[in-house]
């Protein structure tokens, strides 16, 4: 992921405090029935990496298996592949079967197809979305919550155009939204009227911790659940005290009645994305007494064969 990518030699003049929570998250949360444990899903964005092979991969796996594998070491993914085209059933219960056989409590988190969300940007797009909600209904038990990632150049002035949207889908559809124009953050007015909208019609909300982008770390809460996309920068020590801080918001909010995590790992390269999960896995169930499984490394002798 290259969004909020900044050079290196700029990390140590980037603020990373996370802000503190706002009214709504407060409200919401002391709302919520306040379970208590949170259901926790910590995940990667794909799983075809070939540089896993041999980290966490068995030497010589082929790409055709590598969500066989992965779903060993995490009990989610960050669906990317259905926003590119619009998914196939056929594809969909393929993905399904390989998850199936390996664990239960498997999740797929897929994002909304492009066609929708960039292409027809919303509007007259009721085909296009009941073909991709036929088409992920095949997911059964393993589908989680989808989101709808809107383009950078979706402001505030298409807000009735999204309140049609999220108001015309199904009241059970477990929907995240992540926008991405400044102006639903710089301008009050906007950023009120977009997280009341998702309050009111019971649709989650997107942090997205980037490091060039810290508006979109805007703390908001329309419902009890956090679904958190981290974008790290390759191990950078910064890497590892940001997920510190959000391990104590996220205990934090646990306390106040968090009733879902969802957090997804990146990197601008992520060939090291499982180290940085890892890290997150543990020190998460340190924190919160969860017996989370971290994912399971090749030892470096083994994967040299």
């Amino acid at each position: 992921m290259d969004f909020g990518k900044i050079p290196e030699t700029q990390l140590g003049a980037v603020n990373f405090t996370l802000p503190a929570d706002t009214g709504l998250t407060k409200s919401v949360l002391q709302a919520s029935s306040k379970p208590e444990v949170p259901e926790i899903y910590i995940g990667c964005a794909k799983w075809g990496r070939k540089e896993w092979v041999g980290l966490i991969y068995p030497p010589k796996t082929k790409e055709a298996k590598f969500l066989d594998e992965y779903v060993k070491h995490f009990n989610s993914i960050e669906l990317n592949a259905v926003f590119y085209q619009m998914p196939k059933a056929e594809q969909i219960r393929a993905w399904k079967e390989k998850a199936a056989a390996e664990r239960k409590d498997f999740k797929f988190f897929p994002k909304i197809s492009r066609t929708i969300s960039h292409i027809r940007r919303l509007k007259n797009a009721e085909d296009d979305t009941s073909r991709y909600l036929e088409s992920i209904s095949e997911f059964g038990e393993y589908l989680g919550p989808c989101f709808l990632q809107l383009s950078d150049n979706f402001g505030p002035k298409n807000f009735e155009v999204l309140k049609d949207y999220l108001e015309h889908l199904p009241d059970d559809f477990h929907l995240f939204v992540e926008v991405r124009h400044q102006e639903w953050y710089s301008d009050a007015g906007a950023r009120k009227d977009f997280f009341d909208l998702l309050h009111q019609v019971k649709k989650g909300s997107i942090i997205t911790d980037a490091s060039g982008r810290r508006d979109c770390v805007h703390m908001e809460l329309p419902t009890p659940e956090a679904f958190i996309r981290f974008v790290g920068n390759g191990l950078h020590p910064t890497d590892y005290s940001r997920i510190d801080a959000w391990i104590d918001r996220l205990a934090d909010w646990t306390k106040q009645g968090l009733l879902s995590i969802y957090f997804f790992l990146h990197q601008h390269d992520e060939k090291d994305t499982p180290i940085l999960a890892d890290y997150t896995i543990k020190k998460l169930n340190e924190r919160l007494g969860t017996n989370l499984p971290p994912p399971s490394f090749i030892p470096k002798s083994d994967s040299l064969f």
